[in-house]
């Protein structure tokens, strides 16, 4: 690493102003921000000093949602071999997963990054670092037969309509990452439901059979049928039909206590999400209108993914502790309502999500309004 320090302390002269590469400062602050600690301090004032940045934030939200990527690798070879008849081992279902989800990694990456370099330029400054995080969510929230090409413009209607017209990382105010989704659910309907949209083809030519499902056989993700489903195990491991990241539960709990136990995520948030959830759930089990218990709600579809990776966003949730708990309270409300009383949308979490994105700032303002009103009426100020 100190070869490496000393290298790009070499060649920064030349990236500085009036240096040859200055019109390419952004994309050489943006590597060197990335592998290491900014060295500058404040001058002046009182500030606290961390070795902490956003960057290292985002890198630890990624490693979380590891153990789900990983995961869901091996449950795409699963389902294409469960589809096939392909008699597979442990590793060749992993592998065939992971051929089948890296190319949509790959090309998250380079157009969501490519427009965030692109845009840093163009504005002349500093590369911001919130697609680190985006550009791995995105390909986790969608099914694995999509085309490399829809992916690439919802990412890019992502990064440019839902983020930069805002101003940026921190400005934003719907997650980047459910405006993807969101754009290919109304967009690409047909590609992002029906039972073939969840089982990959062969990757590669030869590998993990011949592709093709077998007769009779429904690859359909549960919340597709729920009047026919029959809840069980595989359904809180993860062997089931569904978005690449969001199917394990195990898997998303350990993502959730690596945020919990660094302090990334809001327990706050988090928690009011499921309570919101299983309230809800319970209440219309009790009414009789839906066909699943309320601990199926819960384990099915995006709703775990979507409390523990996407309502904690600090970005676009509420930043008031009282504000929390209501948001992510309205939010599991919100999913669940959605789910029972609207067939057409059976996965509930995304409009939930970005419902309550929209309305996070007036909570925070009406939460902030009335401490003030109760501190003035405690000084006796009117």
């Amino acid at each position: 690493m100190k070869a490496l320090r000393n290298y790009l302390d070499k060649i920064k002269p030349s990236f500085e102003k009036d240096g040859k590469l200055h019109a390419f400062r952004s994309i050489f602050d943006g590597f060197e921000t990335f592998l290491f600690v900014p060295n500058t301090t404040a001058k002046r004032g009182v500030h606290i000093h961390d070795a902490i940045d956003s960057k290292r934030i985002m890198s630890m939200v990624v490693i979380a949602l590891m153990p789900a990527l990983l995961f869901g690798m091996y449950n795409v070879g699963y389902q294409h071999a469960l589809a096939t008849g392909w008699d597979a081992s442990f590793m060749d279902m992993f592998i065939f997963g992971m051929l089948a989800v890296m190319p949509k990694i790959v090309v998250s990456y380079a157009v969501g990054l490519g427009i965030e370099f692109a845009w840093a330029q163009w504005k002349g400054e500093e590369i911001q670092e919130g697609y680190l995080v985006s550009g791995i969510l995105i390909p986790l929230i969608v099914p694995v037969n999509l085309p490399l090409w829809m992916l690439a413009i919802a990412v890019a209607f992502a990064v440019i309509i839902g983020k930069e017209i805002f101003g940026g990382t921190g400005m934003n105010i719907f997650n980047p990452a459910l405006m993807a989704r969101a754009f290919l659910f109304f967009a690409y309907p047909q590609k992002m439901t029906g039972d073939q949209a969840w089982i990959a083809d062969s990757p590669i030519f030869g590998f993990g059979g011949n592709g093709t499902l077998v007769d009779g056989f429904s690859g359909a993700t549960p919340l597709a049928h729920l009047d026919t489903y029959t809840f069980n195990i595989n359904a809180v491991y993860g062997l089931i039909p569904g978005s690449i990241g969001e199917t394990s539960v195990i898997a998303i709990a350990i993502g959730a206590v690596i945020l919990l136990c660094t302090g990334i995520a809001s327990w706050k948030t988090m928690i009011s999400v499921f309570v919101g959830g299983i309230l809800t759930g319970l209440l219309f089990e009790n009414l009789d209108m839906t066909p699943i218990h309320w601990y199926e709600h819960i384990a099915l579809g995006g709703f775990c993914f979507g409390a523990v990776f996407m309502a904690t966003d600090p970005v676009t949730s509420c930043r008031t502790e009282c504000g929390k708990w209501i948001y992510g309270f309205l939010i599991g409300v919100v999913a669940i309502v959605v789910r029972v009383m609207n067939p057409g949308f059976p996965e509930g979490m995304m409009l939930a999500i970005l419902l309550m994105n929209m309305f996070a700032p007036a909570i925070d303002y009406f939460v902030v309004d009335r401490n003030i009103s109760k501190r003035m009426k405690r000084g006796g100020t009117k």
